[in-house]
């Protein structure tokens, strides 16, 4: 009993060294260093603000937005339409 316990653990130690030394070769590989001390060498974007289409109500990103007058619409056409009216129910 003794002797299975000694070679299962050390089939299981061998296990987690090659899943550790995989995984270092695979963060080399891609140049992804998540042990980073300093998370904003990381090529990750910004968070951008949200707007909201005065037509559709659709949210979409500040840059990608059609300003005109004060207000904010998804499209061109959506600007030439105007703000969609409310219907009462």
């Amino acid at each position: 009993m003794g002797k299975a316990l000694f070679w299962l653990s050390i089939f299981i130690g061998g296990l987690v060294i090659t899943r550790i030394l995989a995984r270092k070769a695979a963060q080399h590989a891609s140049g992804v260093n998540f042990n980073s001390p300093n998370p904003g060498t990381n090529s990750l974007k910004t968070a951008e603000q949200m707007v909201r289409c005065e037509h559709c109500g659709l949210h979409l990103p500040r840059s990608e937005a059609t300003l005109t007058e004060n207000q904010v619409w998804c499209s061109q056409e959506h600007a030439r339409l105007g703000a969609k009216q409310q219907q009462r129910v």
